[in-house]
């Protein structure tokens, strides 16, 4: 059996100092998380941000840079999720658009609300991709090629 992590994207999105996350029921009840999810077969990595952002905060989202890449090994599910995060723009927001099936609402926090927290986040990288935001890490895009 070939071992595979789980590709997600997700986005970190700022705005007048505070976070876009949204709040979701999972197994292990009401988690905050950044707006995220996986990889869909023929998807590019900027597709699938984009789409996530739309489906789980109706918020229309433009990656501008990689944040990061993380690699997270979840002890709960026994499974291995490969992260890339981005940061971008906010281009409009449809306020009736129904949010993906288990997403509660989306929520603005202050870094400090993130931290304070830490208990209801789905996983880790909630907080660290946030503080490497605020620590300026940002990569150009052209670091990601989509080949067909």
């Amino acid at each position: 059996m070939i071992w595979k992590p789980n590709v997600t994207v997700a986005a970190v999105i700022e705005r007048d100092g505070k976070f876009l996350l949204v709040e979701e029921e999972t197994s292990q009840g009401l988690r905050y998380n950044q707006p995220a999810g996986h990889l869909e077969a023929d998807e590019s990595l900027l597709a699938a941000v984009t789409r996530e952002v739309l489906e789980e905060s109706a918020y229309h989202f433009v990656p501008q840079h990689l944040l990061g890449i993380y690699r997270w090994h979840s002890s709960e599910s026994d499974t291995t999720y490969l992260r890339f995060a981005f940061t971008g723009a906010l281009t409009g927001h449809d306020p009736d658009r129904p949010l993906d099936t288990g997403i509660l609402q989306a929520v603005w926090m202050t870094p400090a609300e993130i931290g304070a927290t830490q208990s209801r986040h789905r996983s880790p990288l909630i907080l660290r991709c946030v503080e490497d935001y605020l620590a300026g890490k940002r990569y150009p895009l052209e670091l990601l090629t989509h080949y067909d």
